[in-house]
């Protein structure tokens, strides 16, 4: 179905809309139909492409217009919009670009207005970039003119209708079962943990697989700046989502914020989505307050480099001494996972260090498990996690969590 006909038709419901005033979905869709079937009269269709125009056009009043096919299409992770006559989608991995386009550029701001109201946020050319999510939890970010150049940009990354466990992630060989259990052993003890990895290496994902080791008795507070977690195994759950500046430029609630608010909730652990500025200096702040068991992710391109970024993001926030820094980082932080996207597309947990006191001036690293390749068939490549050489060494927090000798011995 051509988009002329969209367009046609849409004009005519729009006219009949405004006749009646709001119309509920079931009003609205009662509209199209009889629309589609005066059209079809005229023009022959088949009983199919009737069914596909209503819907077509019922998305273009509710939904997401050309993209709702692309949000029920479940093998579609990402939705990338660079203005509104291209349309990128990742799809297993690859980018590929979609042959739709919205009728006018102001179509597509509308849709993001929509979206973007949807969760109390404003975006404008005062305020042009936001990030905000879908009903189905969806993360979107949104940038305007005059930053996007070729107009209103928007980026969907969508997650899967049913988390990801532990047990699929070692399915699909991002770590295998003898690290799970570690990482088991170590979040139920209260271990602070900290996920690294670049864009799309599938650190929320993971997070979330880590807290299916949380018990099931704990309070949890989660911090985001667009809440994307679902823990589904902790019924005492608090989660907490920044807010932008009003069009005053007022009431805006940030991470930081919130974080120290946490930390009168009582919680077992606080779990904070993303660091990216100043907000990690109140994170380790509230690792090193007996806030255990906390976990957090962050940008970086190893588990070295992860701390180095923490150094800089603790340094926006406060020109302390950069050894007291380090201080912080190696007294707070226990675990670091790094995760990568290798070049098969393939997702998988590539380091797994222990952060050893200070060495040198610098935060040691101890590593426990790394990523080796053996090489690639078929384009795929092989490999897995192998330990490292060393064994972990402070077990003080898996002694005080009641594990046996037997089993800290084998950690």
């Amino acid at each position: 179905m051509t988009e002329e006909v969209v367009l046609e038709l849409r004009d005519l419901v729009r006219e009949r809309i405004d006749l009646s005033g709001s119309v509920s979905d079931e009003a609205l869709t009662r509209i199209i139909e009889q629309a589609v079937f005066e059209w079809s009269r005229v023009h022959a269709i088949t009983a199919g492409e009737k069914l596909q125009l209503v819907r077509r056009l019922f998305h273009s009043f509710r939904g997401l217009d050309v993209l709702q096919p692309l949000m029920e299409d479940r093998s579609v992770t990402e939705i990338m919009i660079n203005a509104h006559d291209e349309v990128f989608i990742e799809r297993a991995g690859k980018l590929t670009r979609y042959p739709v386009a919205f009728e006018s550029r102001q179509r597509l701001e509308d849709i993001i207005q929509a979206v973007v109201a949807g969760v109390n946020r404003v975006v404008n050319e005062s305020s042009p970039i936001v990030d905000a999510r879908l009903k189905d939890g969806s993360r979107v970010h949104v940038v305007l003119p005059p930053i996007a150049l070729k107009g209103p940009t928007m980026t969907i990354r969508k997650f899967p209708e049913n988390p990801l466990l532990m047990e699929d992630l070692i399915r699909l060989g991002s770590l295998t079962e003898e690290t799970a259990q570690l990482l088991k052993k170590l979040v139920m003890a209260k271990y602070n943990i900290f996920i690294s990895g670049g864009t799309g290496s599938g650190k929320t994902t993971f997070l979330n697989a880590l807290s299916q080791y949380i018990p099931s008795d704990e309070r949890i507070v989660t911090i985001e700046d667009s809440a994307e977690l679902r823990i589904r195994n902790v019924s005492n759950l608090v989660s907490l989502e920044t807010r932008n500046a009003n069009t005053e430029g007022k009431g805006e609630i940030a991470m930081r914020e919130l974080i120290r608010a946490s930390l009168r909730m009582r919680p077992s652990r606080i779990i904070v989505g993303e660091v990216r500025g100043g907000e990690a200096l109140d994170m380790l702040q509230a690792m090193n307050t007996g806030h255990d068991g906390a976990l957090s992710t962050g940008h970086a391109n190893g588990a070295k480099d992860m701390l180095g970024r923490l150094e800089t993001m603790v340094l926006s926030a406060a020109e302390l001494p950069v050894p007291v820094i380090r201080q912080q980082i190696s007294s707070a932080i226990d675990v670091l996972i790094h995760l990568s996207r290798l070049r098969d597309r393939t997702r998988r947990v590539t380091e797994i260090c222990e952060v050893a006191g200070m060495k040198d001036g610098e935060v040691a690293l101890n590593p426990l498990y790394q990523f080796v390749e053996d090489g690639e068939v078929e384009g795929r490549i092989v490999g897995s996690l192998r330990t490292a050489g060393s064994r972990l060494l402070d077990t003080r927090k898996l002694k005080m969590a009641g594990l046996s000798s037997e089993e800290v011995e084998a950690v």
